[in-house]
């Protein structure tokens, strides 16, 4: 009996599997990795993709979303914001306090509650790297935190060892020169090669000490977040001395040491709504910065704050924005897709199935009801993990309770 019984079982098994699967069909798919999939179908279950073809059946039993022809693309990646500490501008939940810095991270912070967290989910991110501010007193300001902005309980994916922030110039660490800054990096950087006393300990090791060490030991990849040319050529500079994993923040001016970056192999994340001369670091800015960074063969990916405006809110549209800016300014359509979707992930050394549509990877869509780089454009579903993502917010709540009944659509 115990037999018949495991033999049916492994019968229904298939049929269950296929009742939870998603089949998203007739969708013009954008892999990132890989060319566009037009009359996609994609099927989704137990939160990753199981396949995508053009024209293919959905499995039986599953749950079908018709695209009509929508765009579908990864969940968006935010490379560095500060959604999940404070509602609106930046405040001071980013900025260490206090003897610690290197060894500062902002995950034990976030808020899931957030309403910058719910209004991004909404808007199609589903990914954020949270990046400290800048240290008054130091030229290190911490460790990031690594969103993962599912519907639900704790957002928080990593942190840590995710990525170690320096900011370079006056208007950020402002009790440095420019060349104290970077004499302060050479010397602890060098001197952190060194294993921190009592790095076996967890309870004893000094947390400043042991996230230096994860920098000078390749671990952990070091964001240097600066504009102008000089402290860029510092940058790979450091990189080459200390044989460290750099990427460049920021980086207005990268564009005029494009062929030297991409043969560091150095990243650039940086802001195409940055492209004013706010301060005399950026007196090279131009909009054309991440086309020239991409035409040489840098990596790039996009962050937006636009001189800080959304370092906390709206992340989600004002990413579109800024990769549709780059778009509009000679960087190829595909290359500022994937500057929003999978170039981040690839830049802090996250995992391969982040940020694409492709077998095995995270079920993490949007549906768009246009073309995703226009700003005009909107998402239709959002899928995290698998999961449909509500795209009722407060803001659409206020919208809805406020609106004049003469401007509703009818």
């Amino acid at each position: 009996m115990r037999g018949l019984l495991l033999v049916l079982a492994c019968l229904l098994l298939p049929a269950a599997r296929a009742a939870d699967s998603v089949a998203i069909v007739h969708a013009r798919a954008h892999p990132v990795s890989a060319p566009v999939v037009e009359d996609a179908t994609v099927v989704l279950r137990a939160g990753r993709i199981v396949s995508i073809e053009a024209g293919g059946a959905p499995p039986p039993g599953a749950r079908i979303v018709d695209a009509g022809g929508r765009d579908l693309t990864p969940g968006l990646f935010h490379a560095a914001t500060r959604i999940g500490l404070s509602e609106v501008g930046d405040g001071q939940e980013a900025v260490a306090s206090g003897g610690s810095r290197a060894g500062y991270t902002t995950h034990h912070a976030i808020d899931a509650n957030a309403q910058s967290v719910e209004q991004a989910r909404a808007d199609g991110v589903s990914r954020a790297l949270v990046a400290p501010a800048a240290a008054s007193d130091n030229v290190f300001a911490g460790r990031a935190t690594l969103l993962h902005l599912r519907s639900g309980g704790d957002i928080v994916e990593r942190s840590g060892d995710v990525v170690q922030f320096a900011y370079i110039g006056t208007d950020a660490s402002r009790a440095h020169s420019h060349a104290a800054a970077w004499q302060r990096l050479h010397g602890e950087l060098g001197r952190a090669r060194t294993p921190p006393a009592h790095a076996d300990d967890p309870a004893r090791v000094d947390a400043d000490d042991l996230a230096r060490h994860e920098v000078a030991m390749r671990r952990t990849p070091l964001a240097i977040v600066a504009d102008r040319e000089a402290d860029i050529r510092e940058a790979i500079a450091l990189a080459r001395t200390h044989r460290l994993r750099v990427v460049v923040v920021g980086g207005a001016e990268a564009w005029r040491l494009a062929p030297e970056l991409a043969a560091a192999g150095i990243a650039v994340v940086l802001d195409p709504l940055d492209a004013l001369p706010a301060t005399y670091d950026r007196l090279g800015a131009r909009h054309d910065n991440a086309a020239l960074l991409h035409r040489a063969g840098v990596d790039i990916a996009f962050t937006a704050s636009a001189q800080g405006i959304y370092t906390s809110w709206n992340a989600g549209p004002s990413l579109r924005l800024a990769a549709g800016i780059a778009a509009a300014h000679g960087l190829p359509d595909a290359a500022a897709l994937a500057a929003i979707t999978q170039a981040p992930a690839r830049i802090w050394g996250l995992d391969a199935r982040i940020g694409t549509l492709a077998p095995g990877a995270d079920a993490d869509l949007v549906l768009w009801d246009g073309d995703p780089l226009e700003p005009a454009s909107a998402p239709v579903a959002v899928f995290m993990a698998g999961d449909a993502v509500p795209l009722r917010t407060r803001q659409t709540l206020l919208r809805d309770r406020y609106l004049p009944a003469r401007a509703r659509a009818p």
